[in-house]
């Protein structure tokens, strides 16, 4: 709190009830110079309105330091028991935990889809990291360091990076009819690229995302467009490019199509049919004509020779930059959680992004990508309607 204020911050505290355990009320009013809010029952000011709506309405940011088990698991569950966890319901701006907790406690199954959740909404999530624990063993549960906590303070509440840019994202699948009930198309979930859009408004950009038929919500803040076969997600791409000023080609996009899909169901009594295939478009590619002003990122889903393969592709497509990784593995890639990818780049050595959650792995590449768009000095390209 002390270093916040020194950062220039107004900085207010509200204690949980194990928090007045460790710490004294007074001396958090000392060094915020503010009334601390504690109890669990809330009460109304002379105004009529409640306290905890007050102090979510009068912040900017809710900084939760530290963050145990219990009020993570309550923030993801949307529990409002005390005044931290009401002011939290009742807050809609960014919210930065920093966790500290045992070893085996981080570790837990529960826990981490708790830290899901918590990521998905766009709580950011500083640590921890690895040292003496209050136990006197040593491990992954520490508190992260308080520059680091302040540093992601104010990460969050400076205008985003690509505030007055728009962002085109594509993600998921697509899926070509053979017939009625049946489609070509591939194991794609979708989730890196709605983690990539979701990022992309996080950081202030108008975020369209022409996602293929996946079973996922709308990130906040994002347009998206919804469509089945490549031929519908090259249209809409077609129309959305040419006003990007970043496209992230990260859909996995099905090569071939049936020439001619069956317009009723194909039984199997007739046999096993003889199904003829056509290419799809290569929208990747087609970019270079229909966006060339914008930086354009691909993405290349490999089970062998990655890294010869993305680096043809990067050339042979025209991309500035190519993000793969490795489908074979079961850890990561198509359905994970976690992705694990290397970025290759027209001018420079390849970048490593190791094993990771899709949210983060978003935000760390969209730091590559929007250091790339300053670094080129593109400018905002015009909004369309």
């Amino acid at each position: 709190m002390r270093r916040l204020r020194d950062r220039g911050f107004a900085v207010r505290c509200a204690l949980t009830r194990a928090a007045e355990s460790f710490v004294a009320p007074l001396t958090l009013e000392v060094v915020t110079g503010a009334p601390v809010h504690r109890g669990e029952w809330l009460e109304a000011n002379g105004s009529g309105r409640e306290l905890h709506i007050d102090a979510a309405d009068w912040a900017d940011l809710l900084c939760l330091a530290p963050a145990t088990a219990h009020l993570l698991a309550r923030l993801a569950l949307g529990l409002g028991d005390d005044f931290v966890t009401t002011t939290a319901l009742a807050f809609s701006g960014p919210i930065v935990a920093a966790p500290a907790m045992h070893a085996r406690m981080w570790g837990q199954a529960a826990l981490q889809a708790h830290l899901e959740t918590l990521r998905a909404r766009g709580v950011r999530l500083v640590g921890p990291v690895e040292g003496p624990l209050a136990s006197g063993e040593v491990g992954m549960g520490r508190m992260a360091e308080v520059p680091d906590i302040v540093a992601a303070v104010e990460e969050r509440l400076r205008p985003g990076d690509l505030a007055g840019r728009t962002v085109l994202v594509t993600a998921g699948p697509t899926h070509e009819p053979i017939d009625p009930v049946r489609y070509l198309g591939n194991r794609s979930s979708g989730k890196m690229g709605f983690a990539l859009a979701a990022e992309a408004a996080r950081r202030g950009a108008r975020t369209w995302l022409v996602a293929g038929p996946v079973a996922l919500p709308t990130p906040p803040g994002v347009e998206r467009i919804d469509v089945v076969r490549a031929l519908e997600l090259e249209s809409e791409v077609r129309r959305l490019a040419p006003t990007a000023d970043l496209v992230v080609m990260a859909a996995a996009v099905a090569d071939f199509r049936p020439a001619r899909p069956a317009a009723t169901k194909l039984k199997k009594e007739r046999g096993a049919p003889g199904i003829e295939l056509l290419p799809n478009p290569d929208i990747l590619a087609a970019l270079r004509q229909w966006a060339p002003a914008a930086l354009r990122v691909g993405f290349a889903a490999e089970t062998d020779g990655l890294e010869a393969e993305a680096s043809r592709k990067l050339e042979a497509k025209g991309a500035h930059l190519l993000v793969a990784n490795d489908v074979s593995r079961a850890d990561i890639g198509f359905g994970s959680d976690e992705n694990e990818v290397l970025v290759f780049r027209r001018d420079a050595e390849p970048v490593r992004f190791s094993r990771r959650p899709k949210s983060e792995l978003a935000r760390d590449l969209f730091d590559l990508f929007a250091s790339e768009l300053a670094r080129t000095s593109r400018e905002p390209a015009p909004l369309a309607g």
